[in-house]
């Protein structure tokens, strides 16, 4: 009888240690915790040992935001358009005056080749030249100004139209304005950038 009750725990040990070791061998490791994977796979933050480190640091970040406002900017995202530029009806204004060509957009460069002109003619060709001169201030000025003003009240009106048409409940506040001194400018020189060609087709990507 006794030797009947001590065998019954002998032959169990074997299969207790047969199991165990099973479950080792499959990864012949523990499992490890997910607290522990998870330390593992964060970075370790470095904090700055001193202040000059931490101001090196603080203009590292900075000059990483500007690169990626100037970059927003220029792509016409609208989280980092100034507050003028923002809005459906600025978007369809600034759409609107780069797919057409106006007068307006030539003040500027006939202004610069008029002064040019005015500068060098009078020494070029002597008496000549200053009656030339005072035709040219006296008549082609004041007519580009006239023709300037023109296109931009025009503009103004068309643009405040359109977006009251197609834009229904947008702030009208501004636009037709907006409109008028964005076609002034020199169409490389606009900001936000064109995305529109004269006609209407898509600016290209640039490569």
């Amino acid at each position: 009888m006794f030797r009947r009750r001590n065998q019954a725990p002998a032959d169990d040990a074997p299969a207790a240690s047969t199991e165990s070791s099973a479950k080792t061998a499959g990864k012949g490791r523990p499992t490890p915790k997910r607290k522990d994977s998870e330390s593992r796979r964060r970075s370790p933050v470095t904090a700055p040992s001193n202040r000059k480190e931490a101001y090196k640091q603080m203009r590292e970040r900075q000059a990483a935001e500007r690169v990626r406002a100037r970059e927003g900017m220029m792509r016409g995202d609208e989280r980092y358009l100034p507050a003028r530029d923002r809005g459906a009806a600025r978007r369809f204004a600034r759409d609107w005056v780069d797919s057409r060509r106006t007068i307006s957009q030539y003040f500027l460069p006939f202004s610069l080749a008029l002064l040019l002109v005015l500068w060098t003619v009078p020494m070029l060709f002597g008496q000549a030249g200053i009656v030339l001169y005072s035709y040219a201030i006296t008549f082609l000025w004041p007519l580009m100004i006239i023709l300037v003003v023109v296109s931009s009240i025009l503009v103004s009106q068309r643009v405040r139209k359109e977006v009251a048409a197609k834009l229904p409940g947008e702030n009208l506040k501004g636009v037709g304005f907006y409109a008028a001194m964005r076609a002034l400018q020199i169409r490389r020189l606009r900001f936000p950038p064109p995305t529109l060609l004269p006609g209407g087709k898509p600016v290209p990507p640039k490569r």
